[in-house]
């Protein structure tokens, strides 16, 4: 039986634009803090949980990794420099090295990657505020597989719905 793979692209949440820090050390602000928590109870309301989150080590989405994590007791989220200043071929390198042992991977990261992946994966351009998530399938049963146009959008949902 074929097990499907999916993948939670999550951008980071509202990040404060302050120069007084380095663009890698930016805190979240607190809007960004309770769009995080109200992104982690929408996953946990529709059931979209995946088994772990791969998160760029920039505070920011460090901090959205851990709520969203917190929130769904899943595992504490794996860092991976590269998607910090990763564009589309990085990502889908990351995607593509994933264990085979996860059927169901979140990655947070930045834009305009992440708007960039959903696109690419799937098709559907859509816009990406901050906090905002899209789940694709893939009709395959490994990661090595995934490349353009063959995902499935599943769901989409930013904190600016309401």
């Amino acid at each position: 039986m074929l097990i499907m793979k999916k993948l939670l692209l999550i951008r980071h949440a509202k990040a404060v634009h302050d120069s007084n820090y380095e663009d890698f050390e930016r805190p979240l602000k607190n809007s960004g803090i309770k769009d995080a928590e109200l992104m982690a109870g929408r996953l946990q309301s529709e059931g979209i949980i995946p088994e772990l989150l791969i998160t760029s080590p920039a505070l920011r989405t460090q901090t959205t990794a851990n709520i969203i994590s917190e929130f769904l007791s899943l595992p504490k989220p794996v860092e991976d420099m590269r998607i910090y200043e990763a564009g589309r071929t990085i990502l889908i390198a990351i995607v593509n090295q994933l264990d085979e042992q996860l059927n169901f991977t979140g990655i947070v990261g930045h834009n305009p990657t992440i708007e960039d992946m959903v696109a690419f994966l799937s098709g559907h351009s859509l816009g990406f505020p901050p906090g905002a998530a899209a789940l694709i399938e893939f009709d395959l049963d490994t990661w090595g597989a995934v490349t353009k146009g063959i995902g499935t959008l599943k769901w989409y949902s930013s904190p600016k719905e309401d």
